[in-house]
């Protein structure tokens, strides 16, 4: 491994907290007035367009495309289910709405 590849798993890292920070941040001002479910969802879809543009310019350093875009899309419509279902889960578990997305994002 070398100092690039070392450097990019920073920048990746670095993205990862900003959107995951982003997304929470959405989904906890909208859910005191929205479904959670939705709520989360608009969060999730806020977070997605900052993470593409962040993963492309940022972590790879490339120019973002429709292409890019369509296939960052498909690989992350299986996380959403993912933290759909998890999310659900932590709710029925009475675990706080503020709180429920926390342990999604420790396991998706």
């Amino acid at each position: 491994m070398n100092k690039d590849n070392i450097l990019e798993i920073v920048r990746f890292s670095v993205v990862g907290v900003v959107v995951t920070g982003v997304h929470y941040g959405v989904y906890l001002l909208l859910q005191y007035a929205i479904n959670v479910n939705i709520a989360y969802t608009l969060g999730y879809v806020v977070a997605f367009f900052i993470n593409f543009y962040l993963t492309s310019l940022y972590t790879f350093r490339k120019k973002p495309s429709w292409k890019k875009g369509i296939g960052f899309g498909g690989a992350h419509l299986f996380n959403y289910l993912l933290h759909m279902l998890l999310l659900n889960i932590f709710l029925k578990m009475n675990i706080p709405k503020a709180l429920a997305p926390i342990p999604v994002y420790a396991i998706a």
